[in-house]
């Protein structure tokens, strides 16, 4: 097992060079406009591709472009073919049954038709969080999650230099009803099974804070694995979490150890990994595979990016990918995960790596302008 990072050497590297924890944001520039050059009006209509009558076919890859104001749509073999303006780098994306796109943006949450490819308004948060920006610490959403039954929609909204909030929307009024106080920049927000509660999982507060939806309580349960010694500048931080069928949160650390978070006694776990790697997005297939995207060498890390495929037994195939990545969505059918290269930190790319889990056998999709969060439509 990897040691603790406990020097002061040590601390302060990654103070100043540490990915999530790095203070400037590296990587290629934005091609397309910023909402400051191209602005679009809070809760107005934004550009689309889309054509009247036009319906987007079923099993799109829709993906939020953090390096420009978009959401990108993409076919799963040849590629983009439409956008939509939403606001300043969109973070992650939840998706209705009724079709409709829910985008966390540095803005607000924009709403998007996708079954027109039309922008229906974008609804501000109650929480300042400073100016407009963009890049890996840019105030406003990041993770979302919409309630099982549509009606409610939980963002995590960061607070530069402070901790965060989970803002609480009614999807029919679309406004903000509630702000609930979470911790340091909330990287993944997931909801329980049968909606009961909320988890915001919070990197720079090494935690998650359970949020229970009928009262808005809240509990802060510490998920630290390597312990929190490194602060601010620590890479060993929690990121992205799946919720399993049993109401247990998964969170991947390192490619080495997967912290297994009990909501119900706060008691945390701990199972082995193999991929050695620095490890964000998380997501769960139907049949119980746990599937974690490795961005590649960090801190004591060695291991290339790759793709863990976690069988519920604990048994592990790691499928490498080409450079680093950030979040993981899977097909409605559960044979091919679609892996985004955008990632928060430099070495991004404009693309999407297509994984066949059965085989282990990758593609390269390109589109979108640094993506990050991606959802498929039904």
């Amino acid at each position: 097992m990897r040691a603790r990072y406990t020097t002061v050497a040590a601390l302060a590297v990654a103070a100043l060079l540490g990915g999530c924890a790095q203070a400037a944001d590296g990587g290629a520039a934005p091609s397309h406009p910023t909402a400051s050059e191209a602005p679009v009006a809070a809760n107005g209509p934004a550009p689309s591709d889309s054509a009247p009558g036009v319906v987007t076919p079923g099993g799109t890859l829709l993906v939020a472009d953090f390096g420009a104001d978009t959401v990108t749509f993409l076919h799963p073999e040849d590629g983009p073919f439409a956008s939509v303006r939403v606001g300043t780098a969109p973070y992650g994306i939840a998706l209705g049954a009724d079709g409709r796109a829910w985008v966390a943006t540095a803005e607000g949450v924009a709403v998007v038709d996708t079954r027109t490819r039309k922008n229906l308004g974008r609804i501000p948060y109650r929480t300042p969080t400073g100016p407009v920006t963009d890049g890996e610490y840019r105030g406003g959403g990041m993770g979302i999650a919409l309630a099982p039954d549509g009606r409610r929609l939980y963002v995590g909204v960061n607070v530069p230099d402070g901790p965060g909030v989970l803002e609480v929307i009614d999807t029919a009024e679309r406004e903000v009803t509630d702000v609930v106080p979470v911790g340091r920049r909330p990287f993944d927000v997931d909801v329980a099974r049968d909606g009961s509660a909320v988890y915001a999982t919070n990197h720079d507060s090494f935690d998650v804070t359970a949020v229970r939806t009928d009262t808005l309580t809240t509990r802060r349960f510490e998920v630290a694995p390597y312990g929190t010694e490194g602060g601010l500048g620590s890479w060993l931080k929690p990121h992205y979490a799946a919720v399993r069928d049993d109401g247990r949160l998964l969170l991947p650390f390192e490619g080495e150890r997967l912290a297994v978070l009990d909501p119900r006694t706060g008691r945390v776990t701990v199972e082995r990994m193999t991929a050695d790697t620095h490890q964000h997005g998380a997501a769960l297939t139907a049949d119980g595979t746990l599937l974690v995207v490795g961005t590649g060498p960090v801190g004591e890390a060695t291991g290339g990016p790759s793709l863990t495929i976690r069988a519920p037994d604990g048994t592990e195939r790691l499928v490498p990918l080409d450079g680093p990545h950030e979040d993981v969505t899977v097909s409605r059918d559960g044979r091919t995960a679609y892996v985004t290269a955008g990632f928060t930190r430099a070495g991004y790319r404009d693309g999407v790596t297509v994984v066949d889990l059965a085989r282990g056998e990758t593609r390269w999709l390109p589109g979108g302008q640094r993506p990050l969060g991606a959802v498929v439509l039904p």
